[in-house]
């Protein structure tokens, strides 16, 4: 019960700044993988890997569903073709 009411009230707060730039740049269309890291480092300040990291974890937040919900569905369906490639 618990988990569920700690859910809703963090599902009520709006994305941090740093999670809308982690969709807004997912929203962007890069040359090739060598300019998408780039972009990653110089614009967000993050390794790549902890990006990913990060957008992982945002296509099963229900917030940035709310907040680009085309994104993010894109991303969910890349990702469970790539899941289910495996």
């Amino acid at each position: 019960m618990d988990q569920e009411q700690g859910g809703g009230r963090a599902s009520r707060e709006p994305l941090g700044e740093r999670e809308q730039a982690v969709l807004a740049l997912e929203r962007r269309g890069f040359a090739g993988p060598g300019a998408k890291e780039r972009a990653i480092r110089e614009e967000l300040g993050l390794a790549p890997v902890r990006y990913y990291q990060l957008l992982n974890a945002l296509l099963d937040d229900e917030r940035a569903l709310a907040h680009d919900p085309v994104t993010v569905n894109r991303l969910r369906r890349v990702r469970e073709t790539r899941r289910a490639e495996r």
